[in-house]
């Protein structure tokens, strides 16, 4: 038998895997060109999305939807990058 302690379940600094780093994708909208409209776009032109400004994002991993917020400007020294407020989080554990 293992001297060792079993480690709990919940510790995500015991588990290897959570420093992992996974890449989230920020969904802001989705465009439907016709391909005749595709081949015409050049610097300066506009797509339209089927998305408000003022529409909350969807956040995916995989083709996982993980949670929806709202995109801000951050302030300080980052100044002009964008980041994501969280609105909505999705109960990630459900499926498991």
């Amino acid at each position: 038998m293992d001297d060792q302690a079993p480690i709990p379940a919940d510790d995500s600094t015991a588990n290897p895997f959570t420093q992992v780093p996974i890449e989230i994708v920020i969904s802001v909208g989705r465009a439907r060109p016709l391909v005749h409209d595709l081949l015409r776009l050049k610097p300066q032109s506009v797509l339209p999305l089927d998305r408000k400004v003022s529409d909350p994002v969807d956040l995916y991993i995989g083709d996982k939807l993980i949670a929806r917020g709202e995109l801000e400007e951050l302030d300080g020294d980052e100044t002009g990058q964008l980041a994501v407020r969280l609105t909505e989080v999705a109960d990630l554990k459900a499926g498991i």
